[in-house]
């Protein structure tokens, strides 16, 4: 027994083994009884992954806030003289209310406005407050790295671990953003 291409010869016991061999088809219901599963298992992991990157942003923001606001080291060492680290601070205290708001409204279950204004507010917020976020972040990076080079001290290993709170606050949000947008996008507003 050759294959239609006439290139090698099939042996006879494989092919009379793969004929034997019940498929899976959509009509049998195995197949989609898997499907059905996996998809409940997304959407839940989905439910269940917003609300924790949320919280992890709203940790992470509230750190990068109190680092910043503890870091006062006397003169020419206080985070208020600088602007980049003003930003910082700013962003970092929107970023704390937005996730907050966020939470609560997720944890209490109730809903404040129509479920398709909820889900574009959840997508478009994550996205500006983690767009705020990096910029902020990527403001106060040079002038941290400027102030290593003179010398390594308290105030700007302060700095530099709020900046990486917030770096850590963006992360967490840009994966909630990606997960309120998969939501928006599976969601049937008909």
């Amino acid at each position: 027994m050759t294959n239609p291409d006439n290139m090698k010869p099939v042996d006879e016991e494989a092919a009379a083994t793969t004929e034997r061999t019940p498929e899976t088809t959509p009509a049998s219901g195995t197949s989609a009884f898997s499907a059905i599963t996996q998809r409940w298992k997304r959407e839940d992991l989905i439910k269940k992954a917003s609300p924790i990157m949320r919280g992890l942003g709203l940790l992470f923001s509230l750190l990068a806030f109190i680092i910043m606001v503890s870091n006062k080291h006397g003169y020419g060492r206080n985070f208020d003289d600088y602007e980049e680290y003003r930003y910082v601070l700013a962003i970092a205290i929107i970023s704390t209310l937005y996730t907050a708001s966020q939470t609560f409204v997720h944890f209490s279950k109730r809903e404040f406005f129509e479920r398709r204004t909820s889900m574009l507010v959840d997508f478009s917020g994550d996205q500006i407050v983690a767009y705020l976020l990096i910029s902020a972040a990527s403001s106060a990076i040079p002038l941290t790295n400027r102030f290593r080079e003179g010398q390594d001290n308290i105030f700007t290993d302060s700095s530099a671990s709020a900046i990486s709170m917030a770096i850590f606050a963006f992360v967490s949000l840009a994966l909630s953003a990606l997960f309120s947008g998969y939501k928006l996008s599976t969601h049937s507003f008909i």
